[in-house]
């Protein structure tokens, strides 16, 4: 504050004339390299769960549009002086509309942002007239107009192109996309008319229902067919993509599309199942978030070729401008602006090229071929579709854990608490085959008793149940699933959170085969065990159907676990599991405590206590499939705009599970009747 009482500007001069001259130049480049950098990067969201990742993506993602915007006020405000200055900005315009219209790899961050269309329709009409307006005031004297009217033309498609695609992925028009012309059914009226008036004849008319033929089959006494090639996979996702995306949006299924993906998957190895649903996975995440379905078509490749064009020529004719009176730095700038205009599309094509979409779209195609080539020589640059991981959270580790509650009580206030135990507490792991051979066959053994879909049904509503039901320990262990979803889910985890610790201290099994089997179960139970908290706790959007009072009940145990620990001063999972099991849980803790804490600590060691009764082999068996059963009942429960959502995010497995179990004819999106209902008058002799 100066003597007489004012405010002095805390930024020097010097600074702020520096900042005048080159603040416009900045940003220019600064957009450049957030459009390079989203074309490389944004691809990685689908192929990793890091939040690291994805919030450098949403970060470049937002300041993309803010910064080409501001760019564009910024050459509006612009009083250089200079007429040569004047007509490069002007040219400068339409390239930051191309840089508005983004690239081909990220239209959407998140699926509302599909439902801002309209706005980006009024921002590209904005926009487009901010940088026509700046144009025209350099007319007549612009020498470089032929160059500057190319790129509003490109500009002009890049940005219509990503509203387009914004329009399309907007699940009101994603759903009415998929709406089959109205359907009246057979000519009821007519024909009962003229039953009505055979009758009236005295002839002995009658209308006969045509059943439908038996379409169910039994694969099950037939080997899994091997698929031949990559091209194979792709092609058979790109069908079952395109007769199953209305999922998305909660349509319904006839049984004719049923027994197709079904016979289909019934044949297959888990491997192949597992390839040709993430291959379908991938042509949804890129139809949703990208501009693949404006881009990959006829007139898509057009206006493509068309821009490209424009771009050349655009050069051509600014390299043999009069660049008297320009600074070097702006010379060199506005060849960057083109130059990397035309790689950038460059790079778009080759993506396109090389992409699933090209080998599902030609039957014989080289591409094919090459794209093979390519991945043999240089396996780096075979990418993977989706994370390929599943995150592990674990409540035992969690409540061991010490920290500080002046950070716990700073990030609470600052509403990051979630995501700093997110960051802090949850760890991942790799999802190999042996997982996915389990989990494919016992879904496939599903399918096969299901093969009615009133009878596929009734097993996809069993969480645990079904097993159990099925098995000699129902009467000791059925209560843990006869309560609410949620509950069950902390029951189970505490439970074989403390059956895998107490295991561990045991001797293993003498036979080798036995032991690696038995090893693999209880592997088996622990990665799903804590999979599945850690959707309960850390994706509550995706449980929102079954959680119930989850996160309370979650809390309450968590908080009487810390107290319980604190006293008997457990640092250790293994200690910690070891007091636990040595509590006496004789009386029902409910009974005890009353119902007023949601804890079901205690209940969790009575049910580990009962699954120590069994021997360990059946033991681990009868767990994971427990578990499974668990997965696919929140897999199918949940929506699937929530699954949509995280093919953004590196993908899940219970995704995938939600997918496979449609494919087996297991998911709740089909019609229990067996198809059209036909009828025929017949008049007997």
């Amino acid at each position: 504050m100066s003597n007489n009482g004012t405010f002095t500007n805390p930024i020097p001069e010097s600074v702020q004339k520096l900042w005048d001259v080159w603040d416009l130049r900045v940003c220019v480049l600064f957009s450049l390299s957030l459009q390079t950098f989203l074309i490389l990067g944004a691809s990685l969201r689908k192929r990793s769960s890091s939040k690291f990742i994805i919030m450098l993506i949403w970060s470049a993602y937002l300041l993309a549009d803010w910064v080409a915007a501001f760019s564009l006020g910024l050459i509006s405000n612009s009083d250089d002086g200079s007429l040569a200055t004047e007509e490069l900005l002007a040219f400068w315009g339409p390239f930051l509309l191309v840089h508005l219209g983004g690239p081909d790899t990220i239209t959407a961050f998140a699926l509302e942002d599909n439902e801002l269309w309209l706005r980006h329709w009024l921002g590209l009409i904005v926009q487009f007239f901010a940088a026509a307006y700046i144009f025209f005031q350099t007319l007549p004297r612009n020498k470089l107009w032929p160059a500057t009217v190319l790129m509003f033309l490109t500009g002009l498609v890049k940005y219509a192109e990503r509203t387009r695609a914004l329009y399309l992925a907007s699940l009101g028009r994603f759903r009415d996309s998929m709406l089959t012309d109205p359907d009246p059914g057979p000519n009821y009226a007519k024909l009962m008319a003229e039953y009505s008036s055979m009758k009236d004849s005295q002839l002995p008319a009658k209308i006969e229902r045509i059943p439908e033929p038996e379409t169910y089959n039994d694969f099950t006494k037939t080997d899994p067919v091997k698929m031949a090639s990559e091209r194979d996979k792709v092609q058979h996702a790109y069908k079952f993509f395109n007769k199953f995306k209305g999922l998305i949006v909660d349509l319904i299924f006839s049984f004719h599309d049923r027994n197709q993906s079904r016979e289909f998957f019934l044949q297959r190895y888990a491997k192949d199942a597992f390839d040709v649903i993430e291959i379908e996975l991938s042509f949804m995440y890129e139809i949703l978030y990208t501009k693949v379905e404006v881009v990959h078509t006829r007139p898509g490749y057009i206006l493509r070729s068309i821009c490209f064009i424009s771009t050349l020529v655009a050069l051509l004719l600014f390299m043999f401008y009069e660049k008297n009176g320009l600074r070097r730095f702006d010379i060199t700038t506005t060849y960057f602006l083109l130059i990397g205009a035309m790689i950038l599309d460059c790079i778009a094509l080759l993506m396109l090229v090389f992409s699933d979409w090209t080998i599902a779209a030609k039957r014989d195609f080289k591409v094919d071929a090459i794209n093979s080539w390519i991945v043999t020589k240089f396996p780096i640059l075979k990418r993977s579709r989706w994370s390929e991981s599943m995150s592990q959270f674990n409540l035992i580790e969690f409540c061991l854990s010490k920290r500080s509650k002046r950070l716990d009580r700073f990030v609470d206030l600052i509403g990051l608490k979630d995501l700093f135990d997110e960051v802090c507490h949850k760890s991942s792991n790799s999802i190999e085959l042996p997982l996915k051979e389990f989990i494919f066959d016992e879904l496939k053994k599903k399918s096969v008793i299901g093969k009615e879909p009133k009878t596929a049904k009734e097993i996809c509503s069993a969480r645990g149940d079904w097993v159990l039901g099925r098995s000699i320990h129902h009467r000791v262990l059925g209560w843990s699933v006869d309560v609410e979803y949620d509950e069950s889910l902390l029951l189970w985890h505490i439970a074989t959170e403390i059956v895998y610790h107490k295991e561990g201290e045991e001797p293993c099994a003498e036979n080798n085969e036995d032991a690696r089997v038995e090893d693999q179960d209880r592997e088996f139970s622990k990665l799903l065990s804590d999979y599945m908290l850690y959707l309960l706790v850390m994706q509550p959007t995706m449980m929102s159907a079954v959680a119930g009072i989850g996160l309370i009940r979650y809390r309450d145990t968590c908080a009487e676990a810390k107290m319980f620990f604190a006293r008997v001063e457990a640092t250790k999972p293994e200690v910690a599991c070891r007091k636990l099991i040595s509590v006496n849980t004789e009386i029902k803790p409910a009974d005890v405590k009353g119902d007023r804490s949601k804890s079901v600590l205690f209940d969790a060691v009575r049910l580990a206590t009962n699954l120590e009764t069994i021997h360990k082999g059946p033991r681990w068996r009868l767990m994971r499939k427990v578990w499974l059963e668990l997965l696919s009942y929140a897999a199918i429960q949940c929506r699937a705009n929530s699954h949509a959502q995280q093919l953004s995010r590196g993908g899940e497995l219970i995704t995938f599970v939600w997918l496979l179990m449609t494919h087996l004819g297991l998911g709740e999106q089909f019609r229990i009747e067996t198809g059209h209902a036909r009828a025929k008058l017949i008049v007997d002799k």
